[in-house]
């Protein structure tokens, strides 16, 4: 007994040594605002491959579901923000339940945990528009959830961003944080309701974002979890990263509402790795590489130590996602848009060696033809122009100043744009024309340290037609002086 006791105490031991563990309580988020997205089956295979056990989605998409029943993966459902108002009817609230909820809690059927009732609807960007609406949606949800017998084992969230708390400017540390003023009565309300209910507060919180909107004013080591940064103080405490303190704002506005034990989980927190010059692959890496080991040991924060479920943003890149708050929107995914990993990373959070991510299975890409400049073309009066055309509905985020493909000449631009239209339009010929400028090739065009993308094989069920057929928010975002920047 005591041989076999000590064959199990070895092999345990080797186990832990050899990383095969996860991260107590990482998930991911699984967004889908793409034009060629893979297929649900290959994302779930995908997730299981990597050890991924939690999900949070943005809707309640139904092959999104169907490809989860069965997996074990823990699934959080959302209810998006513009559903928020109908959700303020009880009766719809019910039959979004029975539809999303009941109709998948089977044996066999898709392990859901959580409901999303929106998603930052008190953003500050949003003026209120869902303002009225959450608390309400939020209260018939839950009623829905506890009517149809899932008020035990479901529970409701309403996923914050991090602007719905701040220090005040003459003490801005964490002890000081409290609820922003013009929102205090609704999200006091909410609070409470979650408390009541053993719901947790979900908050997202993104140091890269301190950094982009810093303006050069935000020190760089202190988006990161490696030491480097000089640290904030706080009542004798220190903060040597901007995730801590944030954490640790919000635990004290949560205390000031009379809440000080809740559950916090972090709903989205990453970092992006293109479209910005803080976006790329080595502050990424450096940026996981710090964060993962920190959960990895329960460190948790000064002001709540231990557990702390976070779920990394975003699984896969979306190239149809707004980028009216960066070109870096596109770009949060930990995989490509392909199911490629970016870069290694250790989900065990304790490793002694950082171990690739296990790629997407049975990926199917379109044929190996690229949309190039025709180099014989004679009249460029209308290069800039079509080039423009070619970005406002295609995606040129990787093209500018400090992104991936910002190095290119203006022909090297022009044929980017010209690929990244062609192929968000399934290869079509006719997207590979641009007033005679344009021609199609089967000679890989790609740069070093530019990849000039093949687009997935869209399936005939996909959204990708009906993304092309929308006007993109990109428009608003991107002005005609960038587009004529190309050619300076």
């Amino acid at each position: 007994m005591l041989k076999l006791w000590s064959w199990v105490c070895l092999i345990l031991f080797c186990w832990v040594l050899g990383g095969e563990f996860w991260v107590e309580g990482l998930g991911v988020n699984w967004g889908s605002i793409a034009t060629h997205k893979l297929p649900p089956k290959v994302v779930v295979q995908m997730l299981k491959d990597n050890g991924i056990q939690k999900v949070k989605l943005f809707d309640a998409e139904e092959s999104v579901l169907k490809a989860l029943a069965g997996s074990g993966i823990e699934v959080m459902v959302a209810i998006s923000n513009d559903q928020l108002a109908d959700m303020t009817d009880y009766d719809r609230a019910k039959k979004w339940v029975q539809r999303n909820i009941t109709h998948y809690n089977f044996d066999g059927g898709v392990n859901i945990k959580y409901v999303a009732v929106g998603n930052e609807p008190f953003l500050k960007a949003y003026n209120s528009s869902f303002l009225n609406f959450t608390f309400p949606a939020l209260q018939n949800v839950q009623n829905a959830l506890n009517e149809a017998g899932f008020g035990d084992s479901i529970k409701v969230t309403v996923p914050m961003n991090a602007d719905v708390y701040d220090s005040p400017e003459d003490n801005p540390v964490p002890s000081s944080g409290r609820f922003r003023t013009d929102i205090t009565d609704q999200i006091t309300q909410i609070v409470k309701f979650l408390d009541q209910h053993k719901a947790p507060f979900t908050v997202n919180i993104y140091p890269f974002l301190s950094l982009y909107y810093g303006e050069g004013q935000f020190p760089v080591n202190y988006a990161f979890f490696d030491g480097d940064a000089t640290p904030l103080v706080d009542n004798g405490v220190q903060y040597a990263n901007v995730f801590d303190a944030n954490l640790d704002t919000l635990v004290s506005a949560l205390n000031a509402t009379g809440v000080a034990n809740m559950t916090i989980f972090v709903g989205e927190v990453g970092w992006p790795t293109d479209g910005d010059q803080y976006a790329n692959i080595e502050m990424a890496s450096r940026f996981y590489n710090g964060l993962l080991p920190k959960l990895g040991k329960n460190k948790g924060t000064p002001l709540r130590p231990g557990y702390l479920e976070v779920y990394l943003f975003g699984l896969t890149d979306e190239d149809a996602k707004s980028i009216l708050p960066g070109e870096f929107e596109r770009h949060w995914g930990i995989f490509r848009y392909d199911g490629q990993p970016k870069f290694p990373m250790d989900f065990s959070g304790g490793s002694q060696e950082i171990k690739p991510l296990v790629a997407a299975r049975d990926v199917a890409y379109m044929p190996n033809k690229w949309c190039s400049l025709d180099p014989n073309a004679s009249d460029l009066s209308k290069l800039a122009e079509s080039v423009e055309y070619a970005c406002t509905n295609g995606d040129c985020t990787s093209l500018g100043h400090g992104s991936s493909c910002g190095g290119l000449d203006a022909k090297g631009n022009a044929s980017y744009a010209f690929n990244t239209y062609y192929q968000m339009h399934d290869q079509d010929d006719s997207s590979c024309d641009f007033q005679g400028l344009a021609k199609v090739t089967t000679q890989n065009i790609s740069q070093p340290n530019c990849n000039f993308t093949i687009q997935l094989v869209a399936p005939p069920s996909s959204s990708a037609a009906a993304a092309m057929g929308r006007p993109f928010p990109l428009a608003l975002a991107v002005s005609v002086v960038f587009f004529a920047s190309l050619f300076l």
